[in-house]
C-alpha cells in the first residue's frame, strides 16, 4: 500500500505499538485517527495533531459510535487497523482464571470482529482498501503462562483468512500484522532483554505495509522463529523454553 496517500482508522492506538504506527502513518502523510477507551491518552493523541474517537471493543454500541463519527469526518477511511488487545497471564490450576479469559476473548478476538463488521460494508461499497488486523508469535508458538491470549491470537490468525477469502474480489486487502515481543517501555525491557525495541519494529512494520502488493502477513524478522516454528522443526525444543516462565505465576 502506498503509506503517505491513505486515511486510517487505529482502534487501540493511544499507547505502545498502535501509537507508534499512527505516528508513522502521519509521518509518511496519510491522516489517522486514533480509537482509544482512555479520555487522557486520547487528549495527549489530540495534542499529538491526531483525530481521536472514544472506542470500547468489548461494546458493540461504543464501536458503532466511533464508527459513525469516523466516517462523519473522514467519508475517504480506507484502512482499519484492528489494534485494541490485553495480555493478561492464567493459572488454568485455579478456576478463578475463566474471568481472565472472558476478559481476553471479549477484547481480543470478539473485539476485532466488532470493529472489521462496523467497518467493512464501508471499504466494500467504496470498492477498496484494507484491513489490518493484528495477531502476535504467540498465535504460533503458545506462550504458556498466557493461555488464552495465545487462543484468541491463533483465532484472529485464522478469522483473518478467512476474511481475506470472502473478501476476495471486493478490492479490500486484509493484512494480518504479527509481532514479536516488543519492548514498548524501558520496564519491558528490562523484563524480557530479547524483546525488539518499538522504533525498530515500528520501522520494519511500516516498510513491509509499503510494499506492493501488501504481504499478506506482515512478519518481522524477529518473528519468523515463531511463526514458522513447525516447519523447522524447533517448535517442541521452543515450547519447553517458553514453558519456563509458568514460575512466574503465583504459588508455582
Amino acid at each position: 500500500m502506498d503509506i503517505s496517500t491513505r486515511t486510517v482508522f487505529i482502534a487501540g492506538a493511544t499507547s505502545g505499538i498502535g501509537l507508534a504506527l499512527a505516528r508513522r502513518f502521519a509521518a509518511a502523510g496519510s491522516t489517522v485517527v486514533v480509537g482509544g477507551r482512555r479520555t487522557d491518552l486520547l487528549a495527549g493523541a489530540a495534542a499529538e495533531g491526531f483525530a481521536t474517537v472514544t472506542v470500547d471493543v468489548t461494546d458493540g454500541d461504543s464501536v458503532d459510535r466511533a464508527r459513525d463519527t469516523v466516517l462523519r469526518d473522514h467519508p475517504g477511511l480506507d484502512t482499519v487497523v484492528t489494534m485494541s488487545g490485553v495480555m493478561i497471564p492464567e493459572d488454568l490450576r485455579d478456576p478463578a482464571h475463566f474471568g481472565a479469559a472472558r476478559q481476553t476473548v471479549d477484547t481480543n478476538l470478539l473485539g476485532t470482529i466488532r470493529v472489521i463488521d462496523a467497518f467493512t460494508p464501508h471499504l466494500i461499497a467504496r470498492g477498496g482498501g484494507t484491513v489490518v488486523t493484528v495477531t502476535s508469535g504467540i498465535a504460533f508458538l503458545p506462550f504458556p503462562p498466557m493461555p488464552t491470549y495465545a487462543a484468541t491470537k491463533a483465532a484472529v490468525h485464522a478469522y483473518s483468512e478467512a476474511l481475506r477469502a470472502q473478501l476476495d474480489g471486493t478490492g479490500v486487502e486484509v493484512s494480518e500484522l504479527v509481532p514479536p515481543a516488543v519492548a514498548v517501555t524501558p520496564e519491558h525491557a528490562r523484563a524480557n532483554p530479547r524483546a525488539l525495541g518499538l522504533d525498530a519494529f515500528a520501522d520494519e512494520v511500516m516498510d513491509l505495509l509499503g510494499a506492493d502488493p501488501t504481504p499478506h502477513e506482515i512478519l518481522v524478522e524477529g518473528v519468523r522463529m515463531h511463526r514458522w516454528a513447525e516447519r523447522d522443526g524447533t517448535y517442541d525444543e521452543l515450547v519447553a523454553q517458553r514453558s519456563q516462565a509458568l514460575s512466574m505465576l503465583p504459588g508455582r
